[in-house]
């Protein structure tokens, strides 16, 4: 198993072929035996194989055709509406319109996610993560008609896959590992010196015109103008799903 997810790579282009009920209900049986808080299971998940559902969800996506190529798309959701009407039905009050309930249900809404994505991976699936969701919440809230105290937290397409990508770099485990105490003093730049050797990162520091990969990041891909504007609408998300006030 550890030979298998070291060797795993992220998939954007998928087979025709369909995946069947049987096998998406066993992978969700295994996935949803991970750790949670207090075995509460606050989460949900959106299952989207109809065409035009997701042409809906395309542009929440920034129109990557992963999303209308990929057999299913899976929405993994926050969610403490369930558990709270279960209280509500049992004569005890729910008090989880809260920041903590929410960081509780994300976290264990992602831990469900990348179970899920092992089991699938270990059937020869291949799947991607999609980022945008927590760009465009508000919007996706909207198609997948979530109510109050549910919220997409990540998206994932999944499909047999129909390439073979190269592994991307990973940084060294030494500048990931701290013991006992935080190490505030660890050699960053060669840390960071293998990312920076190769040819495609060099290629993308040319392409883009900068002095350092650094600068591609804090510069374009993750600039402090969309940082600022994209925490500023997943806030309000977050907030008009009720778990802010």
């Amino acid at each position: 198993m550890q030979n298998f997810i070291r060797h795993r790579y992220s998939v954007r282009k998928y087979l025709s072929k369909d995946i069947s009920n049987e096998l998406l209900n066993e992978l969700f049986e295994t996935a949803f035996r991970t750790s949670n808080t207090g075995n509460m299971q606050t989460y949900s998940v959106i299952i989207t194989r109809d065409v035009k559902k997701k042409q809906e969800l395309l542009p929440c996506h920034f129109n990557q055709a992963m999303i209308t190529e990929a057999p299913v798309v899976l929405t993994f959701c926050a969610d403490f509406r369930r558990f709270s009407k279960w209280c509500e039905l049992s004569n005890a009050k729910p008090a989880y319109n809260n920041f903590l309930s929410f960081f509780s249900a994300a976290t264990d809404t992602l831990l469900a996610a990348q179970t899920f994505t092992i089991a699938a991976e270990s059937k020869g699936l291949g799947i991607c993560y999609l980022g945008t969701t927590n760009y465009m919440a508000q919007e996706i809230i909207d198609i997948l008609e979530l109510p109050s105290l549910v919220i997409p937290i990540t998206t994932i397409t999944l499909g047999y896959p129909d390439e073979q990508p190269a592994q991307t770099d990973r940084l060294p485990i030494e500048g990931l590992i701290h013991y006992e105490i935080y190490n505030d003093n660890k050699d960053i730049k060669e840390m960071y010196a293998y990312k920076e050797s190769l040819p495609e990162m060099q290629k993308f520091v040319l392409e883009n015109k900068k002095e350092s990969l650094a600068q591609v990041f804090t510069d374009i891909r993750y600039n402090k103008d969309n940082n600022e504007a994209f925490s500023k609408r997943l806030l309000e998300a977050i907030k008009n799903q009720g778990f802010l006030f």
